[in-house]
């Protein structure tokens, strides 16, 4: 049964307001993430540069620099648990319940098929991840258009828990946003944006 929690309105928007990224934020991500050549992207279209957020989590700064930023986001937010959709997810969330700030965290991953043996679940984590209105906040690593985050954000309602908030790490600005924001009817933000990490870009506009 699919069951909205109503959100937390505007002092929850507040609540996750978007700092200036750091630069130690910014350098991991330009060194480790940015490719600078032609893809495809997961929505089709074609582009001249690709953010491989997977690759620079996969290493010790980009882990720590990140997962503390996403344990703040999370506590900012009140939120027990932080996970998402595999793939892109995982290596956030970790990093997150790793960090210094996350001791207090639990962690979980949303598969894209239900498993079909064992506990048969969508959703991966510790038992205290299921409890009916858990507050969870949604990880991604790069926002395109949103879907993969607005799956995940279904998931996560269909179990009955409490989206508290969005977050992904990095934001391209194509319209990620409003789709994830009307699906959870929660506050979303980015770390940072492609305008912030490649701001030389051909397609900025």
């Amino acid at each position: 049964m699919t069951s909205k929690v109503p959100s937390m309105g505007s002092t929850a928007i507040s609540s996750i307001a978007r700092p200036a990224p750091s630069a130690d934020l910014l350098r991991v991500l330009q060194t480790h993430a940015l490719k600078k050549e032609p893809v495809i992207l997961s929505n089709g279209e074609t582009s001249d540069y690709y953010v491989d957020v997977k690759q620079a989590m996969l290493r010790p700064e980009a882990a720590r620099v990140v997962g503390q930023l996403v344990a703040d986001a999370a506590h900012e937010v009140k939120a027990l648990a932080v996970g998402g959709m595999v793939m892109g997810a995982v290596p956030v969330a970790c990093a997150a319940i790793a960090s210094e700030g996350g001791n207090d965290l639990l962690g979980f991953f949303i598969r894209k098929e239900r498993k079909s043996h064992g506990l048969q679940r969508y959703i991966e984590g510790p038992d205290e991840c299921f409890r009916p209105g858990t507050r969870c906040l949604i990880v991604d690593d790069v926002v395109t258009t949103g879907s993969s985050t607005v799956d995940a954000i279904k998931r996560v309602l269909e179990a009955e828990l409490h989206i508290a908030g969005v977050l992904s790490v990095v934001d391209r600005l194509a319209g990620g946003e409003k789709a994830i924001e009307a699906a959870a009817d929660a506050p979303y933000r980015a770390l940072v944006t492609i305008d912030e990490i490649y701001p030389e870009r051909s397609d900025r506009h």
